[in-house]
């Protein structure tokens, strides 16, 4: 059962980091026209919807409280 610990550890760190790493995105806006290629790539670095780190946090540390009860 030590590994569903470690599993829940690591979701539980992604759900906290969630709220302070930026996640990076890149697009390609274009125009392909025969052999002609014209276009500009875009980069953004956007956060991850808070409900997405709350979810992480409760999964995470869910898996760790059944990991310790089964032990």
């Amino acid at each position: 059962m030590k590994a569903l610990f470690v599993v829940g550890l690591v979701i539980l760190v992604l759900g906290i980091l969630s709220f302070f790493v930026p996640v990076p995105h890149t697009e390609r806006h274009g125009l392909d026209a025969g052999d002609i290629h014209v276009g500009v790539n875009t980069h953004h670095d956007e956060m991850l919807p808070p409900y997405v780190g709350v979810i992480l946090i409760v999964v995470g540390g869910g898996l760790m409280v059944t990991s310790r009860k089964r032990a």
